[in-house]
C-alpha cells in the first residue's frame, strides 16, 4: 500500500531510509555502465510525485580553474612544474646606508682606542724614564740646578703658545711678568736632597727649584723657602701624574704619618698636622712661618688637575 503522505510529514529516520534507496538505486545505475548524461528519476515511494533530477558526480564538479591569467607564471614546460618569470628585486638603500653607518662607527671606535693606547704609551714611557734618572742620592750626591718659576704648576712653560690656557688668572699675569726671579744658589749640605715617605713608599731625590725641568729629576724645592731644621716653612713639590708621579699618592696620607726630610749630613723627621685641598692661585700656604714647617705641594685630582693638594707637616724631634 503507497504512502501518500507529504515530504514533510515524514520522519528523520523515513528520510534517511528513503535517501539510503536512492543512493543505493545510483550506484547500482553507475556500475550497470549507464550513460554519463542520463538523469535518474527516482519515483517517492510514498506518492507519485517526481523529485527533483539528481546529477552525477562528474557533473557536480566545478569546472578547472583558469590560470592564463596570473602574470607570475608563464606556459607549462614539464608536467606537474610550473616556470616563474624572473623578478627584479629592488636595491635596498637603507640597509646599505645602515651598514655604512654601522663601519664609520667601528673605524672610529677603534681610533679612539689607538689614540688612547698611544697616550698610556707615552705617559708610561716618561715615567719610566723619570723613575730611572731619579736614583736616591748618596752621601756625596752631585747638585740640581734648576730655575726659580711658581710651583705646583702642570702646565709647560711653551702653554701660551700653543694656545693651551694659562695657569695664572688673567689679572694677576701682569704682576707676575715684573717678578724678578731669585737667582739659583748653590747647593750646600743643609738643603735637602732626599725625601722619604714610608706610608705612601716614597723615596725620591729633592733638586733646588720647583721649574718644569727641575721636576722632570725630582721633587723640588722652592728657591728662597726654608732649609730642614729651620724656621720657616720648607716648601717641597713634585708631580703626581707624570715624570715618575712621585706624589700620586700623597691625599693618602693622614694626620701623625711621618715625613723623613735628609741632607748631606743629618735626616729631619716631620709629622703631618693638615692636609688640604685649594686652588692654583692660593699661594698663601708658601708664606713665611715662625716654626720649622714643611709643605708638600701637588696637583689634584689625578689626571685632572684643577687644583691643588696641601699637606702640612710640623719639625719633630
Amino acid at each position: 500500500m503507497k504512502d501518500h503522505r507529504y515530504v514533510d510529514e515524514l520522519s528523520l529516520e523515513e528520510l534517511e531510509e528513503v535517501l539510503q534507496v536512492r543512493r543505493r538505486e545510483e550506484r547500482l545505475r553507475r556500475m550497470q555502465g549507464k550513460s554519463a548524461a542520463s538523469v535518474v528519476k527516482p519515483v517517492d515511494p510514498l506518492r507519485d510525485q517526481t523529485v527533483p533530477p539528481v546529477l552525477p558526480l562528474d557533473a557536480a564538479r566545478p569546472a578547472a580553474r583558469d590560470t592564463s591569467c596570473i602574470p607570475r607564471y608563464s606556459a607549462v614546460v614539464e608536467p606537474g612544474k610550473l616556470k616563474r618569470e624572473p623578478r627584479h628585486r629592488p636595491i635596498k638603500w637603507r640597509w646599505i646606508a645602515d651598514r655604512l653607518l654601522l663601519l664609520v662607527e667601528v673605524l672610529a671606535l677603534l681610533g679612539f682606542v689607538l689614540i688612547v693606547a698611544r697616550m698610556v704609551t707615552t705617559v708610561q714611557g716618561i715615567n719610566e724614564e723619570s723613575r730611572a734618572n731619579q736614583t736616591p742620592p748618596t752621601s756625596t750626591p752631585a747638585p740640581f740646578i734648576g730655575v726659580v718659576v711658581l710651583p705646583g704648576g702642570h702646565t709647560p712653560p711653551d702653554a701660551q703658545r700653543n694656545s693651551e690656557p694659562a695657569p695664572i688668572p688673567a689679572h694677576l699675569q701682569g704682576l707676575v711678568a715684573q717678578i724678578t726671579p731669585l737667582p739659583v744658589p748653590t747647593p750646600g749640605p743643609e738643603h735637602p736632597q732626599r725625601i722619604v715617605i714610608p706610608v705612601i713608599a716614597v723615596d725620591a731625590p729633592v733638586v733646588k727649584g720647583d721649574d718644569w725641568e727641575s721636576l722632570k729629576m725630582g721633587a723640588g724645592h722652592h728657591i728662597g723657602s726654608a732649609n730642614p731644621g729651620e724656621r720657616g716653612n720648607c716648601v717641597i713639590s713634585a708631580h703626581n701624574d707624570i715624570y715618575g708621579e712621585i706624589f700620586r699618592d700623597l691625599p693618602k696620607m693622614n694626620i701623625g704619618d711621618e715625613i723623613r726630610l735628609h741632607t748631606q749630613t743629618q735626616a729631619y723627621r716631620y709629622v703631618v698636622e693638615q692636609t688640604r685641598i685649594i686652588e692654583p692661585t692660593e699661594v698663601s700656604v708658601m708664606a713665611p712661618t715662625s716654626s720649622p714647617v714643611l709643605t708638600l705641594i701637588s696637583c689634584y685630582p689625578y689626571g685632572i688637575d684643577s687644583h691643588r693638594i696641601v699637606v702640612i707637616a710640623a719639625l719633630k724631634p
